[in-house]
């Protein structure tokens, strides 16, 4: 069958056919756990190539959707799992048998892995559109369309090329909507919801706006030390620059020093980064510039929402991100939930975002990052960016729920037990040391049993490991540790790095490993 060419008028009005399905499919399957359905994940990191090159592993990172095992847990789903290169099948056997409730082998007997054997940096649905043989296996796993549906790490014009050639929709927001997840689309969308964010000026087009953005800040606010210039397809902080006005003149023209200076003192977050290779993307993607939130005490929460087909906006989490790289901007893990004294007030302001997203036709799960400043006698809170995919925050509370038959209290921000206990969690994507290298899957899960780590579903405590196929070679790992308290998700923690750093003869973790405890 002749396929509409990407992104012509006919795969936008097939696309936009294949949505209008979703609704029905929600009403027929959502709450229906006997009900049949198949599940085709592509956990494709489809974002700038040069975003990509800067994470240590990248193709692993597709990994962390292996949460998505959890839907194993309905008895008549079947999933389908593709990925850049095979997954080990020790890591696979690791998920399955952590399902509580179905037998591994049944599951696994609904779970179909297909592989592109592609170790390349392109996104991983451009290597399978480009597999016409492979995408023929797909489609013959389908089984009934009817009820099958694509998820993805991000919705782009190239999982919207693979939904249609597939013929089925996609639980994500429609590629049109992307500025809405951009950096100036973000504050359009706080300015709509009424909420706190930093003075600055959005839908910039280049450096030589930038500047202009900058003198302005400068101009507004005489006293500010530091902006923050931003590209507005920036991934995990990566695409964020941050300027010092240390040395500004007091009188005279800000703007005639800056002409000199911006090259000079823009810091990037990538040490790789040049002023000159930044600009081209500028000029490529756009971008911001905004006041850097100052503050003694200061935290990185989330807020991770969730519109469902039928046009339900809620919040269904609340996290504090722990952020490192030089200038403190790139999300290393999280621990959940959000501190009590703000969790409550953040829920509030990250829905308020959400409705305006739904209003506007954004579709699934998406976070909102805000920074947090401790003054005498409350926090205030700054909305910072939204991420409209699936993000560092997404897999570790997937997992959560795969482990445990708890749910999100809204009202308290806790996570409840059916017996009325909370559960907590502290998590990284980023645990590495030199010293892990070499360390196969076996090796991991051998020593989180030797020593006590592996989670228990008695106690519903324990260390769950992702990223495992990163180990060997990079040395890099993620992992979530539960425990019935924020402290003992700490203890449980920080006891995983010192057995892992006892095990492998480490001196001690490294600096992502330091920063994200």
């Amino acid at each position: 069958m002749t396929q509409p060419p990407p992104g012509s008028e006919p795969e936008l009005k097939a696309f936009a056919e294949l949505q209008k399905q979703l609704p029905e499919m929600f009403r027929q399957l959502n709450g229906q756990p006997l009900k049949a359905r198949t599940v085709l994940v592509v956990p494709s990191l489809t974002l700038h190539p040069e975003e990509l090159t800067k994470i240590a592993g990248v193709h692993h990172y597709e990994e962390r959707m292996l949460c998505m095992l959890s839907l194993l847990r309905l008895p008549r789903t079947r999933l389908i799992f593709v990925t850049s290169r095979p997954i080990d099948a020790s890591i696979i056997d690791y998920y399955l048998h952590l399902l509580p409730g179905i037998p591994s082998g049944h599951a696994r007997r609904r779970l179909t892995l297909l592989a592109c054997h592609d170790a390349s940096n392109k996104p991983l649905t451009e290597k399978l559109l480009e597999r016409p043989r492979l995408m023929e296996r797909i489609r013959g796993q389908l089984g009934d369309i009817s009820s099958a549906r694509l998820s993805c790490f991000n919705v782009t014009p190239l999982e919207r090329t693979l939904a249609v050639r597939l013929g089925i929709p996609v639980y994500g927001c429609d590629p049109a909507l992307a500025p809405l997840g951009s950096k100036s689309g973000s504050r359009e969308a706080f300015e709509a919801a009424g909420i706190r964010y930093p003075p600055g000026v959005e839908n910039l087009r280049d450096l030589g706006d930038a500047k202009e953005a900058l003198a302005k800040l400068k101009s507004d606010n005489r006293d500010l030390r530091r902006a923050v210039v931003k590209l507005n397809e920036g991934f995990s902080g990566e695409g964020n620059a941050l300027f010092s006005f240390e040395g500004a003149p007091r009188k005279g023209s800000v703007a005639t020093w800056l002409e000199e200076e911006l090259p000079k003192r823009l810091s990037f977050e990538n040490p790789a980064e040049t002023y000159e290779r930044f600009g081209e993307k500028y000029l490529e993607m756009g971008g911001v510039v905004e006041e850097f939130v100052e503050g003694t005490i200061k935290k990185s929460p989330s807020v991770q929402c969730r519109v469902d087909p039928l046009g339900h906006a809620e919040v269904i989490s609340t996290h504090d991100q722990v952020l490192g790289g030089p200038q403190g901007q790139v999300f290393l893990g999280c621990s959940f939930p959000a501190v009590e004294e703000y969790r409550v007030e953040l829920k509030e302001a990250g829905l308020k975002v959400a409705q305006i997203l739904r209003d506007r036709g954004a579709l699934g799960n998406f976070g909102i990052d805000f920074v947090s400043v401790r003054l005498p006698d409350r926090w205030q809170h700054y909305a910072i960016e939204i991420n409209l995919r699936k993000g560092g925050t997404t897999h570790p509370f997937m997992l959560l729920q795969l482990l445990t038959h708890g749910a999100y209290d809204a009202r308290t921000g806790l996570y409840r037990m059916p017996t009325g206990q909370s559960r907590f969690y502290s998590a990284t994507d980023n645990l590495r040391s030199q010293s892990y290298e070499g360390l196969v899957p076996d090796d991991l899960i051998d020593l989180a049993v030797d020593h006590g780590l592996h989670f228990d579903a008695a106690s519903q405590e324990g260390v769950v490991f992702h990223l495992i196929g990163a180990l060997s070679q990079f040395g890099k790992l993620g992992m979530i540790c539960i425990g019935s308290s924020a402290h003992r998700a700490r203890q449980l923690y920080e006891q995983t790095v010192r057995v892992l750093d006892r095990e492998t003869g480490a001196s001690g973790p490294e600096t992502e490993a330091e920063a994200a405890s």
